[in-house]
Parts: structure tokens; sequence; C-alpha cells
């Protein structure tokens, strides 16, 4: 499979600017493509204007716009065209942005990108996406941490990559919350899922694939769950190509 993705954990870190922190990772991702026209897929935006969720995707547009103009790349937004399908078919590159991974997928499966984004991300087009946005590449929405405020037709996703990703991955509980952890969150969909292997990304860190070479970047390690076993730690830097 001829694949060049970069899926990112999270956008922004506390007290920094929106995609401050992985932006020099997007510019040479892109740079190494020679892309200069980006097509975004903004439906994971949900309640970024009260207006409607049209206002919304503007809204999100334009902030995405404002930092890869940064880069010399140009956005274009899927919620623009009379024809997505077609835009996906003619896209130099595609970014999907983090937010809602349901109200995402319901989108991306309604308006028949899902598939072609999987068919062109699999033959080489350069795919990126953050949060939400990485959730789509694996099989299936299920690891992630979304409230489900809508149905999608389906839970299945790209599969783009064979292996889950639970991105903002933390290691324990905030102080006073009683609750499941993330890990135990984790073996119960492994419990029911019991093939899959589960990459707990961390926020600071993203991977990067290369046809079937995959490296974690960035600056936190990520921590590997599959079922009956141990989680174990891979620091950041690592090649992880095992799990393609």
């Amino acid at each position: 499979m001829n694949r060049k993705l970069l899926l990112i954990s999270n956008s922004t870190m506390a007290g920094e600017a929106y995609l401050a922190w992985p932006q020099k990772y997007i510019q040479d991702f892109l740079d190494a493509e020679n892309v200069k026209k980006v097509t975004f897929v903004p439906y994971a935006g949900v309640g970024l204007s009260e207006e409607s969720l049209e206002a919304s995707y503007d809204v999100y547009t334009d902030r995405v716009s404002e930092v890869f103009s940064k880069l010399g790349i140009e956005i274009v937004s899927v919620h623009n065209s009379k024809d997505p399908v077609k835009l996906i078919q003619e896209s130099e590159a595609v970014a999907v942005g983090g937010g809602n991974t349901f109200h995402l997928v319901s989108e991306m499966q309604k308006t028949g990108i899902m598939d072609t984004i999987k068919e062109r991300s699999s033959n080489g087009m350069p795919y990126m996406g953050w949060s939400a946005g990485s959730n789509v590449a694996c099989p299936s929405l299920m690891t992630t941490n979304d409230m489900p405020i809508i149905e999608p037709p389906s839970f299945n996703c790209m599969g783009i990559i064979p292996f889950q990703i639970n991105p903002h991955y933390l290691d324990a509980n905030p102080e006073g919350h009683g609750g499941e952890t993330r890990q135990q969150r984790i073996e119960e969909f492994l419990v029911v899922n019991r093939k899959m292997k589960v990459l707990g990304l961390r926020e600071a860190s993203m991977l990067y694939i290369d046809n079937d070479t995959m490296k974690l970047l960035g600056s936190r390690d990520a921590r590997l769950f599959e079922f009956g076993k141990e989680p174990v730690e891979y620091k950041f830097g690592s090649d992880l190509s095992f799990l393609l």
C-alpha cells in the first residue's frame, strides 16, 4: 500500500496557538510531497458558531487556513463544494480536522468522501489528520474519546492503518475523578475486539507513515495495548512499522 500519512494526536497544547506545536512537522510533510493546496474536511467542527453547522465549518476552515497560509499552503474545504467526491478525487492532499468523531464519520459517510479518501490515500495521496482526523484513518471510530452526539450509518472508518488509535491518551484520571481510566476503557474494547491493537497516542505526539514504515514523532512516548498482554511503552522516535 502506497501511504503518506501524518496522524497527529492533538491540535493544541495548553498555552499555545492553534496547531503551533505540530506546525513544523506539517510543513515538512507537505514540502516533501510538494503540496501547495490541501482539501480540508471540517465536519468534526461542531458548535464553533451558534448560527448553524455551516457557519461552524466556515469558522473552522478560516482557523485552519490562517495557519496553513503561513506555510504557503492554500486550504479548500469540502463543505464549500457542490461535488465533494469530485473535489477529493482531484485533490493534492487532504487534511481532516479534530472535533467530534461521530459527527465527522456521519458526514464523511453521507457525502461519500470516506470511500474516496480511503482509495486515494491508499494510493499515494498525502493525508493528515489530528484527533478525530486520526481516528478515521483507523478501521473504526470505536476508540475515540468523544460523545456520540449523532448516529452515523456505520462505525466503520477508512482502515488505511490496521490498528486503532486512542488520541489524547492519558495515563490516569484527573484528580478527584472516580470513573474508569483511559486504560480501562481500552481494555474493555479489547475484551470485545480481541484481535485488534490499540495505540494510546499521547498529546504532543504523532505517527508518520511512509508506505510500510511508521515512526513515532513528537516529544511523548506511546502505549500499545493488546488483549491479554501488559501494555508496552514506546519511546518517541521509535520505529513502529511492525504495527502495519
